[in-house]
């Protein structure tokens, strides 16, 4: 029997972060993934490298991959680095899979990386959002109400 989702992850040491993609894109639903990392991306990450500004998540052969996470090289490692643009896979089960894959070719949706981060048991999870990408005007109506929400909140806070 599966045990109920938490509403927020086990986040203990969050290592990248993509916050451009909480305005580019209006998040539906979030997943959990582990990611298949070699010894020295694990190495890098713990030491608090990488980026996924610019990265992706996509769907192939049955099987989730992220594409185009920078994890740079390893400092302290010798000619067995990895090499820091590879595709890395994504460790997702099958229902899980089948419903992004759905969400993607149907809907239209994208599979955005939010976060890369460290569980309390030490595995290296990503944050996937299931997205739908915003246009200019939906940006500029977000920028209002978050703006507006910030001015209400000072309001409130100065009244008090």
């Amino acid at each position: 029997m599966a045990r109920p989702k938490p509403e927020t992850f086990d986040k203990q040491k969050t290592v990248a972060e993509n916050r451009r993609a909480r305005f580019d894109y209006a998040v539906e639903d979030k997943f959990e993934a582990g990611i298949a990392l070699q010894g020295t991306e694990v190495k890098a990450l713990r030491a608090g490298e990488a980026s996924i500004a610019e990265s992706y998540a996509e769907v192939r052969d049955g099987e989730a991959w992220l594409i185009n996470a920078n994890i740079p090289e390893y400092s302290h490692g010798n000619r067995l680095n990895h090499q820091p643009r590879r595709p890395r896979k994504l460790l997702l089960h099958n229902r899980e899979i089948e419903r992004l894959l759905g969400a993607v070719e149907r809907k239209g949706m994208t599979l955005v990386p939010l976060s890369i981060y460290f569980n309390s048991r030490g595995r290296a999870k990503v944050e996937l959002a299931l997205a739908k990408g915003r246009q200019a005007q939906d940006k500029r109506e977000y920028i209002k109400d978050r703006d507006w929400k910030r001015d209400k909140a000072r309001i409130m806070r100065d009244k008090g």
